[in-house]
């Protein structure tokens, strides 16, 4: 069962701050989904990564799998290579995707040849610093709508060499007969603080709002032009004790080419992830241990992976 929804539009050019806190916080209570506007990046931009993102998926199999994903989580994943539901009968998503880290010293990333492709690690490693950007003003604005400090994640080290990751997916449009019943992502929630993503206009994304209870309904969510889908992840749902939605999602195969780039915020794998003291109390105890986020991390992506 599915239908569609409307998702809160959040404007990061708002000058108001606190209303702007207030709408995230209804966001995050109601949805764990919202759009952002006027964030800063221009449609020429976003046009010059989907370019190169597609010239990549366009290369032959044998050349993207030299770039095939590390034990750090850099690099390519091929067709079938990631079942994010892990309770589904089916085995493999229908997506490709390759993950792009932050630029270090020690780059673990694995770049195509600059014969094949010139412009290619410019662009992303661009996208990757404007959107962190905008990612870490997310969460100053996600800080003040929980009543902390703004700058509460920087405080408590959340910055200090975060994990932050763009990740480029194709959903093929060619399907088999073996494909049928598959998704192209499987349900699955976002492991870390916040994902920021950005989308070609091609249908295909739901959301299920009420995970535990059954049958599930899932909506389906429009694409803005220029804006950004932000969802929840369960480490931002473990701090707040649920009070924000780590929400359900999946992409549907619907036999047409489908690309996405996808920005996974997530903390210093050392920082302390705990139930805010704002968000529990004698009759709302926490729900969670307290736990290090690479600890939680690093087990997520193994069952993912396994």
């Amino acid at each position: 069962m599915s239908t569609g929804l409307s998702l809160p539009l959040i404007d990061l050019s708002s000058p108001d701050r606190a209303a702007v806190a207030e709408s995230i916080r209804q966001a995050c209570i109601e949805y764990g989904f919202f759009y952002v506007i006027n964030h800063g990046i221009g449609k020429g931009i976003f046009q010059k990564v989907f370019e190169e993102s597609k010239k990549f998926f366009s290369l032959p199999l044998e050349g993207k799998m030299k770039l095939k994903r590390n034990d750090a989580h850099r690099g390519y994943t091929p067709l079938y290579a990631e079942t994010l539901d892990t309770s589904t009968e089916f085995k493999g998503d229908l997506k490709e995707s390759i993950y792009i880290g932050g630029n270090s010293q020690d780059d673990l990333n694995q770049w195509p040849s600059e014969e094949s492709l010139p412009l290619w690690k410019d662009t992303m490693q661009s996208y990757h610093q404007d959107v962190l950007s905008i990612a870490k003003r997310l969460a100053s604005l996600i800080a003040l709508s929980l009543n902390l400090d703004d700058n509460f994640f920087e405080r408590i080290g959340a910055w200090d060499a975060p994990v932050a990751t763009v990740r480029l997916l194709h959903y093929p449009g060619e399907l088999s007969d073996s494909d049928n019943g598959k998704y192209g992502a499987s349900a699955h929630s976002d492991y870390g603080i916040i994902t920021l993503l950005a989308t070609d206009g091609v249908p295909g994304l739901q959301i299920c709002r009420e995970k535990d209870i059954y049958p599930q309904l899932w909506e389906n969510v429009h694409h803005v032009d220029g804006a950004f889908i932000v969802n929840v992840g369960d480490l931002l749902e473990r701090w707040t004790n649920c009070l924000f939605r780590s929400t359900l999602h999946r992409v549907l195969a619907i036999g047409k080419d489908r690309y996405s780039v996808a920005f996974f915020l997530d903390p210093n794998p050392d920082c302390l992830v705990e139930c805010l003291e704002s968000c529990c109390s004698d009759s709302h105890p926490p729900r969670f241990p307290p736990v290090r986020s690479g600890d939680y991390l690093k087990e997520r992506l193994r069952v993912t992976y396994s």
